[in-house]
């Protein structure tokens, strides 16, 4: 697949899928959730990160990662030397699914079925087409199924590289949210996501890491 020519078409480019994603209704979650949730960041750029689908937090601004973990995944950037403005952020599913807990006050995060995940590949998949990464790190088994297909499995093939029929190289690690979960064991966790990510970041050729 080309290469946009010049960031300013390329931006104009994903405003036009944000647009239409907004409009999307392939699924039943836009019922509930706020409403769509799209990627950002530089475009093109070497690096797309996708998660699983946003969260509470993420619903509510209308933008991904800005939650806590987000806010963990931006350490853990740091602390693999990656730059955070230069890294594209996006989720394979763009609305939030959730059940309300039973107090009423917090909606809880459910996992998205297979059906919604595939109404949504369309979008990520147009995402790839004008971002032109080099690298798509694949945080957690919800993105990594929906590009990997659902045989793959990150507790036994994560910061292995895969290349995509676009030539782009996939590497799958755990979802920042597993690292707030854990308990005794939190740094080990935590330590494994950043080793992940300097993985990840060292597929991206030299010369682009700078784009």
């Amino acid at each position: 697949m080309p290469r946009p020519a010049a960031r300013g078409e390329a931006s104009e480019a994903l405003d036009g899928v944000r647009g239409e994603a907004g409009a999307c209704k392939d699924c039943d979650l836009w019922e509930h959730a706020t409403g769509t949730v799209f990627g950002e960041g530089p475009v093109p750029t070497s690096l797309m990160l996708m998660g699983e689908q946003p969260g509470d937090h993420e619903d509510r601004e209308g933008r991904p990662f800005v939650g806590p973990a987000g806010r963990l995944l931006d350490k853990a950037l740091a602390d693999a030397s990656i730059d955070r403005s230069s890294v594209y952020l996006t989720n394979a599913v763009k609305h939030f699914k959730f059940v309300p807990a039973r107090n009423g006050k917090v909606r809880v995060h459910k996992t998205p079925t297979r059906a919604e995940v595939g109404a949504c590949r369309q979008w990520w998949e147009r995402e790839l087409q004008i971002v032109q990464p080099a690298v798509l790190g694949l945080l957690g088994a919800t993105a990594a199924q929906a590009v990997l297909g659902p045989a793959f499995r990150v507790s036994k093939q994560r910061a292995e590289p895969f290349e995509l029929p676009s030539g782009v190289i996939a590497v799958a690690t755990i979802h920042p949210s597993a690292v707030l979960r854990a308990r005794e064991e939190r740094a080990e966790v935590y330590a494994g996501l950043v080793s992940d990510l300097e993985t990840i970041a060292s597929h991206v050729p030299a010369a682009r890491r700078r784009s």
